[in-house]
């Protein structure tokens, strides 16, 4: 993958595929440290115990399309080809939390990608999910959940046309805050 946006894109389309109906995806960027986290958090069917190791493998699936994998196994090399890692949590019937570290002032660290745009996938395509999303940069934080904004929208489907130029807009002016 060209940026770590598409991997994010990837791991919640496995979340939503496991049957989550709340998505948290969060962004911590330290650089004082030289560190980047992602966390992608989901209340779905989780992992079994006995396959959290087999996951990572880039020929295991679950699914009956294809017999390969690669959503796990390509973020786990990005963040180590960073000398970063990757954390994977789950629990049947709980949902899985993947935790990706990475170096970003390592020569291999993918880009960031445009993280509004794949929020916006997401929160389009799939409407009756729940994102939470936060953004952190060296103590400035930006959030946003989608079921404040679906709320406030009294009736307005999330993903109309107005609703997500709005939401661009606001994620575009928000992300580029924190980064100030």
């Amino acid at each position: 993958m060209e940026d770590i946006s598409l991997h994010i894109l990837d791991i919640a389309e496995n979340s939503i595929d496991a049957g989550a109906t709340l998505i948290k995806i969060t962004i911590t960027e330290d650089t004082n440290r030289d560190l980047l986290s992602v966390e992608i958090k989901d209340n779905g069917r989780g992992i079994p115990a006995d396959l959290i190791e087999e996951v990572l493998n880039p020929f295991y699936t679950t699914r009956r399309t294809r017999k390969i994998g690669l959503g796990l196994s390509l973020l786990v090399q990005s963040a180590r080809e960073t000398g970063g890692d990757l954390l994977l949590q789950s629990e049947e019937n709980r949902g899985t939390v993947v935790t990706a570290h990475f170096i970003p002032s390592h020569i291999d660290m993918k880009p960031l990608g445009s993280i509004a745009d794949t929020i916006l996938v997401l929160v389009a395509g799939t409407p009756e999910i729940d994102f939470v999303f936060i953004h952190e940069r060296n103590g400035n934080t930006y959030s946003l959940d989608t079921r404040s904004i679906k709320a406030d929208l009294d009736g307005v489907p999330i993903n109309a046309p107005s609703v997500l130029s709005a939401l661009k807009k606001y994620l575009c002016e928000s992300l580029d805050e924190i980064r100030k």
